[in-house]
């Protein structure tokens, strides 16, 4: 899974960072690389933290089969993104990553 070739949806890639972007990707490679058995659906909730007076980008990645719960940090992040949710989803030819309102 998450194996193929990876597209985005015109409005992630207009409203998304390219560091964000692929920020994502990673997480789903990590998972892979760890051995994590993935669902075709990888959930992004994004929101932003302060710390030190910095913008911190905070992305809570999961999915639902087999649960699978992680929460990560980022800084610098060009364009920190809050209350924003992304999925990304593997239908066995390729995968996509969109906002839920587009699916």
């Amino acid at each position: 899974m998450f194996n193929n070739t990876r597209y985005m949806t015109r409005s992630i890639q207009e409203e998304i960072g390219l560091d964000l972007q692929l920020i994502l990707w990673q997480l789903i490679d990590d998972c892979k690389a760890k051995g994590i058995k993935l669902d075709y659906l990888q959930v992004f909730e994004l929101s932003t933290e302060t710390i030190d007076g910095q913008p911190v980008q905070v992305v809570l990645h999961q999915q639902e089969e087999p649960h699978y719960q992680s929460t990560h940090r980022f800084a610098p992040i060009e364009q920190p993104m809050n209350t924003t949710k992304i999925w990304v989803i593997d239908d066995g030819d390729h995968s996509t990553m969109l906002f839920p309102s587009e699916y």
